[in-house]
């Protein structure tokens, strides 16, 4: 009787990610504190200093929320991974995972210069694991990625720039990489051509 060969299904790797995706955007949450009274009697006042640091982790928060929305619609078109697609998804995992130690440096360093410079940096390197993956997950489906080449590059673009720029103005920095965000929060046309079709009974 032949041996029955097992696929090596995306079930295990999207698990594994969205637990690890799961946990950073804990870990920033936790990074959140109540100002004390010794350094800020007045509760407006204290809202008032901590309104940047929120900004900030709502920042990440969204910056990983869309990673993990966009790893779903890019592992939704495997039906096999390879050793290749495993390793880059660490990678990109693992990149992920500094995003709420820089998150954690605005907090104690307040935004600077060179706050916003690692910041900056943080939201790039996730950017190549991307690429890599995605263009891995292309040559095995033979499908494009929902997002599209061209709107992976100029991200990566913005957030690069981001950095320099923060050393001009933190807040011009910030402005890029908002833009980032706000340019992935528009779904891709291919998802919403496939959420307006009907399910077949």
């Amino acid at each position: 009787m032949p041996e029955r060969k097992e696929r090596l299904t995306p079930d295990r790797l999207n698990a594994f990610s969205d637990g690890v995706i799961a946990v950073i955007i804990t870990i920033m949450v936790l990074e959140l504190h109540v100002p004390s009274l010794a350094d800020h009697p007045g509760n407006f006042e204290a809202l008032r200093d901590e309104l940047p640091l929120v900004l900030v982790y709502l920042l990440s928060f969204i910056q990983t929320g869309i990673y993990w929305v966009n790893h779903h619609y890019l592992v939704d078109d495997l039906d096999q991974v390879t050793h290749g697609i495993l390793w880059a998804n660490l990678a990109l995992l693992f990149s992920l995972s500094l995003i709420p130690a820089a998150t954690n440096w605005v907090a104690v360093r307040h935004i600077s210069s060179f706050s916003m410079a690692l910041y900056g940096a943080a939201c790039a390197v996730p950017g190549i694991p991307w690429m890599i993956l995605s263009t891995l997950i292309q040559c095995r489906t033979q499908t494009p990625p929902a997002s599209g080449i061209v709107k992976q590059f100029a991200s990566v673009c913005l957030y690069i720039g981001s950095i320099p720029m923060a050393f001009v103005s933190p807040y011009i920095a910030i402005g890029m990489i908002v833009l980032v965000a706000i340019l992935w929060l528009l779904p891709p046309r291919k998802i919403v051509e496939l959420t307006r079709t009907p399910a077949k009974p």
